[in-house]
């Protein structure tokens, strides 16, 4: 069994090894023809006059991504919390079994949830086409819910009780138990169900399509358009027409992920030192 499971993880890290060596053996040469400043800060997309900027992509998937953690993360921590400590039974199950339904909802139909419900809404209530920043982050902190509660729950539930009991015997009460004592040791836990929710945001495309439009330009405001790193190489790819520039994004957009984990990991590890 050693054998088979040292197979097994050979195996996992040897296919994300070939993807990497794929995307850069053809996207840096790529970066190189273009030039890579050019590539990276111009603002202005526009092929036909050879501007390749990418500056605004990069820009709404910051957006897009910080707005959903934002929207998505309380709601799911706070939802966790009761869950794992003062969730009746006959509440649990059923809970239990919607947000599990949510986590294999395909990304398309949330997308045409978006696209029937949100988009409508944000265009009546203030205007605009209703794509947006707002409508994107929206959708995406309600896509990332069940990852992160999941994830939450369990690092919640893997405190010992003996931190809530001697929290309690010193006169703490519930609240003050939750904040000061059971959520800072389940921190690691928490992080690590919102760094599986970022990397799940900054490369979906469906559900953006529908949602944030293809505008290739910074959004104005929360609710401007914009098109992120995973739309813009998608568009790129099923155009045919600039593949060189697909494999360009495609390293800027694997740099950013690793990136944004690499950063979360040690903000962890400073965290459980503390």
């Amino acid at each position: 069994m050693k054998v088979v499971f040292l197979i097994a993880a050979c195996a996992s890290v040897l296919a994300v090894f070939l993807i990497c060596v794929f995307l850069f053996a053809n996207g840096l040469p790529a970066m190189g023809k273009i030039g890579p400043l050019k590539f990276l800060f111009g603002t202005e997309w526009r092929p036909t006059n050879d501007k390749f900027g990418i500056l605004p992509m990069i820009v709404a998937s910051i957006y897009v991504t910080a707005g959903a953690i934002l929207i998505g993360v309380p709601i799911a921590l706070f939802t966790s919390v009761f869950m794992a400590r003062y969730c009746p039974k006959k509440i649990y199950k059923p809970l239990k079994s919607g947000i599990e339904l949510m986590a294999g909802v395909p990304s398309i139909v949330y997308g045409f949830f978006g696209l029937v419900l949100m988009v409508p809404l944000i265009r009546n209530t203030f205007g605009g086409t209703g794509t947006s920043w707002l409508a994107a982050s929206l959708l995406l902190a309600i896509m990332i819910l069940p990852l992160i509660m999941r994830t939450t729950e369990e690092a919640l539930k893997a405190v010992p009780d003996s931190f809530r009991e001697g929290s309690f015997g010193l006169g703490a009460g519930k609240l003050r138990t939750v904040f000061k004592i059971v959520l800072p040791s389940a921190i690691p836990g928490i992080l690590a169900g919102i760094i599986l929710a970022v990397g799940r945001i900054v490369g979906e495309t469906a559900a953006l399509i529908y949602t944030a439009g293809t505008v290739a330009q910074v959004p104005s405001n929360v609710f401007g358009s914009g098109r992120t790193l995973a739309v813009h190489m998608y568009n790129l790819s099923s155009e045919g027409l600039y593949m060189d520039q697909a494999y360009a994004t495609a390293v800027i957009l694997l740099i950013l992920v690793v990136g944004i984990n690499t950063i979360s990991s040690v903000i962890a590890k400073k965290l459980t030192k503390a």
